[in-house]
């Protein structure tokens, strides 16, 4: 779930014919063929057909710019492996990429992962001209899956989710698999919109305050308050934003950085 969308502020992130966009690898059941969307395993709606329906309606949602508070918590780490939740259109595993990572990049929507693998391509040619070696090479391998069940194959020196909200997700599941996913010694961040200091235009997110959560909220729910971790920030920063219609208004994205000791 990447963040900046390229007209105004929202929330979130994240072919729905059962076609595997080339270049990111299929996990857990996304595909659907039939009528009308179709609902998930619980009786709600299947959040791959929302997110993909989503994507759609516009041929960019978000501008393409990496997440201010990831440039700002993972520019001075060193670079490593990297896990991204919710990578949505791919601007910060694109970042990440450019900074020397290597990334592995899940999301929901089959749709953004497509985009996101375009804008690398796109990126990697444009490296590739003032490259003195040649070719530049991808470094980012796209994962199309279910955040409420995919589960990693690996442990990772950085794993960051931006902004994972959604009416069809409950945010604790995905989470608590981020902090799992980290090794002894590397980094999980996690950063979201405060519940409290939601942008004004966004009705429909206050009838959902369950999508978000205040950085205490993720301490408790993820385990961060014990002897295996080390809480490195966690704090609430305020942002300007611009609404749908040009107004303009200061939200708070929570930001949680902690290292894993053990």
């Amino acid at each position: 779930m990447n963040e900046h969308p390229e007209q105004h502020q929202d929330t979130h992130q994240q072919d729905a014919h059962g076609h595997q966009p080339q270049g990111y690898e299929a996990h857990g059941n996304h595909a659907h063929d039939g009528g009308g969307p179709p609902e998930a395993a619980g009786g709600g709606m299947d959040a791959a057909s929302v997110w993909d329906e989503r994507y759609r309606t516009k041929a960019r949602l978000w501008s393409g710019k990496p997440n201010p508070q990831l440039v700002r918590e993972a520019g001075g780490l060193r670079p490593g492996k990297a896990l991204e939740l919710g990578c949505g259109e791919g601007a910060d595993a694109i970042w990440l990429a450019q900074q020397g990572w290597s990334v592995t990049a899940v999301d929901v929507s089959a749709v953004a992962l497509e985009r996101a693998h375009s804008h690398e391509l796109a990126e990697l040619a444009r490296e590739s001209v003032h490259a003195s070696n040649g070719e530049v090479g991808s470094r980012i391998s796209w994962q199309l899956a279910d955040l409420t069940q995919w589960q990693p194959e690996a442990s990772y020196d950085l794993v960051t989710s931006q902004f994972l909200h959604s009416q069809e997700l409950d945010w604790r599941v995905p989470l608590r698999t981020a902090a799992s996913a980290v090794k002894p010694g590397g980094t999980l961040l996690v950063v979201g919109h405060h519940p409290d200091r939601l942008p004004p235009w966004g009705n429909d997110h206050h009838k959902h305050r369950d999508m978000f959560y205040t950085a205490d909220d993720l301490v408790r729910e993820l385990g961060l308050g014990g002897p295996e971790w080390q809480l490195e920030v966690l704090t609430s920063r305020e942002r300007p934003v611009t609404g749908p219609e040009g107004q303009e208004t200061t939200i708070a994205d929570v930001v949680v950085r902690a290292t894993r000791l053990a």
